[in-house]
């Protein structure tokens, strides 16, 4: 019996490996992506400065006519063409930060319990579907359900607090259903899936030796997931907060049927008010003139407040990462 041939494969060697990277087929490829994400890019930057310019055209003579006033009236009067923006830039904002602090706490709640192993597993997962199945809802089935069933469920509970709480401004009102507390807690059941979903994404990315380290240093499970998975998992989860109040802003239909439509400023939640989304699907329609340029002004302040909000959320995570690396 013959014996074996030896078989000798040679080990690349970087040179060879060099030769064949920097070949021109794979060096055309290279460049070719690059070019497409060059081209994407530009793109990108390129819609959203022809969005902005086209806005700015269209609200021009509402920014001629008002100015920086515009942002600071109160009055909102199409037959004598008196346009202000403020009671539609505390109803936008008022029924976010009701909406956001409903959200974020129960949100974050949901997912702790859906990424650690607090509960079993076919739960988990009952939970995180459930949650996950309202961001399928469209917004006008939550208005409506807003309207016949929240509006109903809720007065009850606006009345109490009057009653029992009204020296408080917040609920010195006589609560009439519609108003800025409804459109907030309706908006916060809406904007629930995204901070829910996001934020268990963000947990379950955080390393595992993570949990085990801390875990076997003596701390409990709580300890843990509140001193070391929480903070570690921060920027994300102020993410998944940015993205919430995104959706929180630029809601519509729900908040159009359930706010009260009535440009209004006022200490207590339970008064009737408006928004800048609501206004915009209720009046845009039937607007011209100078009225179109003031619906395209307020177009232009949610732009810059979202664009606001978000440019902050950058600057926060990074000033908190480079404290964190000093």
């Amino acid at each position: 019996m013959s014996s074996p041939q030896n078989l000798f494969v040679p080990t690349p060697t970087k040179d060879s490996l060099d030769r064949r990277n920097n070949s021109p087929k794979n060096d055309l490829a290279d460049r070719l992506f690059r070019y497409l994400m060059y081209a994407a890019s530009g793109l990108s930057v390129a819609i959203f400065f022809l969005m902005v310019w086209k806005i700015v055209e269209r609200a021009l003579p509402a920014i001629q006519q008002f100015g920086l006033g515009f942002l600071f009236g109160q009055e909102w009067n199409v037959t004598d063409s008196k346009f202000g923006a403020l009671p539609l830039i505390y109803g936008t904002i008022g029924s976010s930060i009701i909406a956001l602090v409903i959200a974020v706490p129960i949100g974050l709640a949901v997912a702790i319990i859906t990424s650690e192993d607090l509960l079993p597993q076919r739960l988990r997962t009952v939970i995180a579907f459930t949650i996950e199945l309202i961001a399928a809802i469209p917004s006008v089935i939550f208005g409506l359900w807003g309207f016949y069933s929240f509006i109903p469920l809720l007065l009850p509970v606006q009345q109490f607090l009057h009653a029992n709480f009204g020296f408080i401004p917040l609920f010195g009102k006589q609560p009439t259903g519609s108003g800025l507390m409804t459109a907030g807690l309706l908006l916060g059941i809406m904007i629930l899936p995204t901070m829910a979903a996001v934020s268990r994404e963000v947990l379950l990315v955080v390393p595992g030796y993570l949990r085990t380290g801390s875990m076997a240093l003596g701390s409990t499970r709580w300890e843990t997931i509140f001193r070391v998975i929480l903070p570690t998992a921060f920027s994300g989860i102020l993410g998944a907060v940015m993205l919430s109040l995104g959706r929180a802003l630029g809601e519509t239909m729900a908040v159009t049927m359930v706010i009260g439509n009535t440009e209004n400023i006022s200490a207590s939640i339970f008064e009737p008010a408006n928004s800048i989304p609501a206004i915009l699907a209720t009046k845009f329609a039937e607007a011209d003139g100078l009225h179109t340029a003031a619906l395209t002004y307020l177009v232009l302040i949610l732009f810059v407040i979202t664009l606001s909000v978000n440019i902050g959320a950058i600057g926060l995570v990074r000033l908190l990462e480079r404290g964190g690396k000093s």
